[in-house]
C-alpha cells in the first residue's frame, strides 16, 4: 500500500524511532529520523527552528471534526490566504501524518510563499481547498486505527472509513466557508483505498473520486498475499510500520544488514512473535490466524459490494507497481458492470507504486520512455482536467474509457474498451530445449526440465542485500530489475525465444499456463515474463551522465514485464487448501495482470520459473500441512520441481497480441 520517497515533501516531519524488539540492546542501530510515505501527498522535511523569513500564501487551519459515534479526527484545511471565490474541495484521508503550518512556511522561506508541492502544481493553479485528515486512531485523530477496509452496508452506525468519509464530507461542506459545495477525494495506496470505500456509499456532495494504486482484497492480491501467498517482508514490515505507536510510523530495527539474511535466520513464522513481536501487533496477529481464504478476508475484500459506478471515479495503476498493482483494474472492471454515463475511467503507466505523483516520471530506474515525462504529463493532461470538469464544471468529459502509456514504442493510447476489441490471445510455447516459441510442441512423449528448490537456500527476489522495505529507495524499482542476478542458479529455469523477426505487441491480461510437478506435497511456482533487450546500442535512463558505470546500462537488460507466484495447496481451491500429488503434474494457471508493452524487433522474450522468491514470498515448506505458518524448522523440506513441455502438457504462456 506504501511507498517511500526521499527529499523535498510537503508533510510535517515525523520523529521516527525504530521498534526494538531485539534480545541484546547491543545489536539495535539508529535509523533514518524521518519516513517519508509516497501517497498522493508525501510527508514534508520537519521544520528548522529559525523563524522563516516569509510566510507561505496558503494558511493551514487544524480541526477536530466529529463522527457519528462520537470520535473526533485530525483534520486540516489548506487554502490561499487570498481566496475570494468560493472553491471546490479536495480531500485526502491518510494514516501518516498531515502538515502544520510551519510546515509550509519554511518551505515558502526557501523556494517562495507561493510553494506547494510538486503533485499538487497542476491542482492548486486550478484552485482548490485542500483537506487533509488523519484516520481514526492514527497520530491526533481518537479512536482505534485498525489496518481494515471492512464496511457493512447494513449496519450504518459501524466506524468504518466509508462512514468516516461520508461524515468528513458532511462536515466540510457545511463548515469550511466559501466552498462551492463540490468535494473530490483522492489519493495514493492507503489513502487511495480510503478514497474508493466511498464508491460504496457516496454522500451527495462527493463528485469526483480518483483512488490511485487503492488494494481491494488483501488476501487475494496487493499489498499482504499474492494468491494466498503471504509477502512475508512486506506484511511484517508494514504491520510494524503502522500498529507499533499510534503517533509514530515506525520502521523496524534489523540487526542485519542484508535482511533476506535476517528473515532466513528467523525460520518458521511462529518466531516473529516469539522473538520479536510478541503478540502486539494485531493485523500480523490476523494474518497468522487465517492462512486460508475465510470469512474474515472475504470480509476484507470490499470490492466485491461494488457492482456499478457511483460517482465519477479514475482509477491509476502502474504497471511496475511493486506493492498495489492490482487492485485499481479490479475496481475499474467491477464499476464497469454497470456504467451508464460512461463515468468509470482506467489510467495505468510504467510506474513503481505512485511514481505519477513524482516530479517527472521520465524513467524507472534504468529505463527510459524516449523523452516523455509521464508523471507531468499525467497530472497535466488527464488529473487535472478530469478534477477540473467534474468539481469547476469547466473543460470537457473524457471521450475514452482507458489510457495507457505504451513501453517499447513510449507512447500513450486510449481506449474505448480494455482489452482493446483487436487483442487476440496468443499462446508462446516453454520447449525442453530451453527455447520459447509461438509453435506448440508436435511430439505427445511427455518432456520436461527439472531443478531442486531447496527453502534452506531460496530464490532471493532482488539482489543482496536486500534493504528493509522502508525508507530504502531499492524497494521502489525491484519489479524492473535486470533478472540476470537469478539466471545462472540452478533453480530457476530459464527459457528463451530467437530475436524477434518483427515487433510483438500486447495490451490485456497476460497469463501463464504451467504444467508441472512436484516431488512433494505443496510447492510454489513462480513465473516471470521477461523482455531481453539487446546487448548494445541501446538507449538508457544515465545517458546524459558522462562515464556512468558498466552496469548502468540497458545493453542486454533483462526487463521483468509480469512476475507472479501460485501457492500448489491453492490450485483447486482458496478456502480448502489441498495436498498436491507428488510427481503428478497438474495445470497451474497464473495470472499475470494488465500491460501494455512492445516486445521490439531484434529483442528476446525470456520465461523464467523458480520456486521460492525470498523474502518477498514467505518459503513453502513442500511438505503439506494445515498452515504453512505453523511449521517447524524440521518441515521444510527440498522438492524436485519439473516443468512439462510437450504436446499434451503444452506449458505456455498467453500473451494478448494487439495486431
Amino acid at each position: 500500500m506504501r511507498g517511500v520517497k526521499e527529499g523535498l515533501l510537503v508533510r510535517e516531519a515525523v520523529r521516527h524511532s525504530s521498534m526494538k524488539f531485539h534480545r541484546s540492546a547491543s545489536t539495535r542501530r539508529s535509523v533514518l529520523l524521518v519516513l517519508c510515505v509516497m501517497l498522493v501527498l508525501p510527508m514534508a522535511l520537519q521544520a528548522q527552528a529559525a523563524a522563516p523569513a516569509q510566510k507561505s500564501n496558503y494558511s493551514v487551519q487544524e480541526f477536530m471534526v466529529p463522527m457519528r459515534d462520537g470520535v473526533h479526527l485530525q483534520t486540516v484545511v489548506i487554502r490561499r490566504r487570498d481566496q475570494t471565490q468560493p472553491l471546490p474541495i479536495l480531500l485526502t484521508r491518510t494514516p501518516y501524518g498531515i502538515p502544520t503550518q510551519e510546515a509550509f512556511d519554511e518551505n515558502a522561506a526557501k523556494y517562495g510563499p507561493d510553494w506547494v508541492p510538486d503533485s499538487w502544481k497542476q491542482l492548486a493553479a486550478d484552485g482548490y481547498i485542500f483537506v487533509l485528515q488523519n484516520l481514526r486512531g492514527r497520530f491526533k485523530s481518537e479512536g482505534v486505527f485498525q489496518l481494515t477496509s471492512r464496511y457493512d452496508p447494513h449496519n450504518p452506525t459501524q466506524a468504518n472509513e466509508t462512514n468516516d468519509a461520508y461524515d468528513t464530507i458532511d462536515w466540510l461542506v457545511k463548515n469550511v466557508p466559501n466552498n462551492n459545495g463540490r468535494v473530490g477525494i483522492y489519493g495514493v495506496s492507503y489513502d487511495g483505498l480510503t478514497a474508493a470505500l466511498t464508491l460504496l456509499h457516496p454522500p451527495p456532495a462527493l463528485k469526483a473520486i480518483s483512488e490511485q494504486a487503492s488494494p481491494v482484497d488483501q488476501w487475494m492480491n496487493d499489498d499482504m498475499h499474492r494468491y494466498g501467498a503471504l509477502r512475508e517482508s512486506y506484511a511484517f514490515e508494514y504491520s510494524v510500520l503502522e500498529e507499533a505507536d499510534k503517533n509514530k510510523n515506525t520502521n523496524f530495527d534489523f540487526d542485519t544488514y542484508d535482511t533476506y539474511e535476517w528473515y532466513l535466520r528467523l525460520g518458521p513464522l511462529t518466531h516473529a512473535n516469539a522473538e520479536y513481536l510478541h503478540g502486539k501487533i494485531p493485523f500480523w496477529n490476523d494474518i497468522m490466524e487465517h492462512p486460508n481464504y475465510d470469512s474474515f478476508w472475504k470480509s476484507e475484500a470490499w470490492v466485491d459490494q461494488l457492482h456499478s459506478s457511483t460517482v465519477p471515479d479514475l482509477n491509476v495503476a502502474g504497471f511496475w507497481d511493486q506493492e498495489d498493482p492490482w487492485g485499481p483494474w479490479q475496481i475499474f472492471r467491477h464499476a464497469e458492470e454497470h456504467d451508464p454515463n460512461n463515468t468509470n475511467f482506467m489510467v495505468a503507466g510504467p510506474w513503481f507504486h505512485g511514481e505519477w505523483q513524482m516530479p517527472e516520471g521520465a524513467n524507472i530506474g534504468l529505463l527510459p520512455f524516449g523523452g516523455h515525462k509521464t508523471s507531468l504529463e499525467f497530472r497535466e493532461n488527464i488529473e487535472a482536467p478530469f478534477f477540473r470538469y467534474y468539481l469547476h464544471g469547466e473543460g470537457s468529459k473524457p471521450d475514452w474509457k482507458v489510457t495507457t502509456f505504451e513501453t517499447g514504442s513510449n507512447t500513450w493510447h486510449t481506449w474505448q474498451t480494455w482489452p482493446p476489441q483487436d487483442e487476440k490471445p496468443t499462446n508462446l510455447y516453454l520447449h525442453a530445449d530451453g527455447t520459447l516459441s509461438f509453435a506448440p510442441d508436435s511430439g505427445a512423449e511427455p518432456q520436461y526440465r527439472q531443478y531442486v528448490s531447496d527453502p534452506a537456500n531460496p530464490v532471493p527476489y532482488r539482489t543482496r542485500p536486500v534493504s528493509p522495505t522502508y525508507p530504502r529507495p531499492e524497494w521502489r524499482t525491484w519489479e524492473m530489475a535486470d533478472q540476470r542476478f537469478v539466471d545462472h542458479r540452478p533453480d530457476v529455469l530459464t527459457f528463451v525465444s530467437e530475436p524477434l523477426d518483427h515487433d510483438v505487441r500486447i495490451a490485456g491480461p497476460v497469463a501463464a499456463d504451467l504444467y508441472a510437478s512436484t516431488s512433494g506435497t505443496d510447492s510454489d511456482f513462480i513465473v516471470k515474463l521477461i523482455d531481453v533487450f539487446p546487448q548494445s546500442g541501446q538507449d538508457t535512463a544515465t545517458a546524459g551522465i558522462a562515464d556512468p558505470s558498466y552496469a548502468q546500462s540497458m545493453n542486454g537488460y533483462e526487463l521483468p514485464i509480469a512476475m507472479e507466484v501460485r501457492r500448489g495447496r491453492f490450485l483447486h481451491s482458496f478456502d480448502h487448501p489441498q495436498p498436491l500429488v507428488p510427481n503428478k503434474p497438474v495445470d497451474w494457471q497464473i495470472p499475470l495482470r494488465d500491460h501494455d508493452h512492445v516486445f521490439l524487433k531484434g529483442h528476446r522474450i525470456m520465461v523464467q520459473v523458480q520456486s521460492t522468491w525470498f523474502p518477498v514470498i514467505d518459503r513453502n515448506p513442500q511438505k503439506f500441512m494445515p498452515s504453512i505458518y505453523q511449521a517447524t524448522a524440521q518441515d521444510y523440506v527440498p522438492a524436485t520441481q519439473r516443468v512439462y513441455c510437450s504436446k499434451d502438457l503444452p506449458s505456455h504462456i498467453v500473451l494478448p497480441v494487439v495486431q
